[in-house]
């Protein structure tokens, strides 16, 4: 794969000041998974008395590391956990040599953090179909296990990318009766994505006290609300997993009625997807595609999702050409309930069509200039009902074309 040199155009200025999560520590290395000169290993431990909850792949092609996962969550455990993560290689479509990769990067993991094996999480990033040298995973875990510190997660950020062209994280605090609260997360995405999950790590961690079946819960609810609502190409991943942990640290209690909570997690959920879709594979635009009126809020994200993934619409937005039949012809094709006398749709302010027919107001010179924006807006009502969704995307460029051409080389 060639190097990736050109930071997107859409990136944030700089990576945020993610502070301390007590009860968790990180440690990165370079194992030489696939890269040379980097850090591609990436090891975190959480305290005794830590939970944890995680969403992943529903790719009926999911890679062994998303299977053993998926075996151990919602598992009864109290001591310490430990998550090994490894960019460059994804262990998906390995066969029994998978499986075997697993077996002994989770033993010595649990031999060196002092974990139980069933509360070792594996995650694996890169190319699909080739053996995972674990051996070089191995090699390194007892030299992470000593080097763990507390304020590490911004390099664990940087560990677990691929074609990523900037880390990503994002950090919220909830202030209660009982004490604030601290969130933070990492993630990695930037092509093969996808609802559904996508080709995503996402390791948030915060130090709530929370039960086992309360995080899962939000977790899952959360996560249908931002990362699955994201693509930047349509294609589902193999290895996709969101691993949250809670630690307790602070010892301020979390329930499933915790409001604020679920508002300022469900906040750094939509931050990170966010991030994902602006370092889209040569994305220079942010799309947001807004349904409504849809006869369910079902039928309005299919809508959406036919929107966003339409590769017409997606070039035609890179064009910065406002080719509003394109829109047209994904909800057409979308399989949900529409009538076409009753569309409305909007590019940003700009009313572009209705009833049928091109808006009287509409002008090409204004949707051209709206065009030209870096964020935009796409919004869509069918006239049927009170459904909405709201998705996002982003252009596709030459670039895309570019890094995935050459991605194994």
């Amino acid at each position: 794969m060639a190097a990736i040199t050109k930071v997107s155009p859409l990136a944030p200025e700089k990576f945020p000041d993610l502070p301390v999560i007590n009860g968790v520590r990180f440690a990165t290395a370079q194992a030489g998974v696939k890269y040379k000169g980097r850090t591609d290993v990436m090891l975190a431990v959480a305290d005794t008395g830590s939970t944890i909850a995680g969403v992943f792949t529903r790719s009926a092609t999911r890679s062994a590391p998303v299977l053993d996962c998926q075996e151990k969550i919602g598992k009864s455990g109290t001591g310490p956990l430990a998550i090994v993560v490894n960019s460059g290689n994804s262990n998906a479509f390995t066969g029994k040599h998978g499986r075997a990769s697993v077996a002994a990067i989770t033993e010595a993991a649990a031999k060196a953090t002092g974990a139980d094996i069933d509360r070792v999480f594996t995650s694996s990033t890169g190319v699909i179909g080739e053996p995972l040298p674990h051996d070089k995973i191995v090699a390194v875990l007892g030299d992470l296990n000593t080097t763990l510190d507390a304020g590490g997660i911004g390099a664990a950020a940087r560990a677990i990318m691929t074609t990523d062209t900037y880390p990503k994280g994002s950090t919220v605090t909830v202030d209660t009766a009982d004490g604030q609260i601290k969130i933070a997360g990492i993630a990695k995405g930037s092509g093969m994505i996808a609802p559904d999950m996508a080709t995503m790590l996402v390791y948030i961690f915060t130090d709530a006290n929370i039960a086992q079946a309360d995080l899962q819960a939000m977790v899952s609810t959360i996560n249908d609300m931002s990362f699955n609502c994201i693509t930047v190409d349509s294609d589902t991943s193999t290895s996709d997993t969101l691993l949250m942990v809670a630690t307790g640290a602070s010892g301020v209690t979390v329930g499933p009625s915790s409001t604020e909570f679920r508002s300022a997690l469900n906040a750094l959920f939509l931050d990170l997807a966010h991030q994902v879709v602006r370092d889209g594979e040569g994305a220079s635009k942010f799309v947001e595609i807004r349904v409504t009126g849809a006869v369910t809020d079902a039928d309005a994200k299919t809508h959406a999702m036919a929107i966003a993934n339409s590769p017409l619409i997606k070039t035609a937005i890179a064009g910065e050409d406002p080719n509003w039949g394109r829109v047209v012809m994904a909800i057409g094709k979308s399989g949900a309930a529409a009538d076409r006398d009753l569309l409305s749709i909007w590019f940003g302010d700009i009313l572009v069509a209705e009833n049928g027919w091109r808006a009287e107001s509409y002008t090409e010179d204004a949707g051209a200039s709206y065009m030209k924006a870096q964020d935009l807006v796409i919004k869509v009502d069918i006239g049927l009902g009170n459904g909405t969704a709201t998705v996002w995307t982003c252009d596709l460029t030459h670039g895309y074309i570019e890094i995935n051409a050459d991605y194994r080389s």
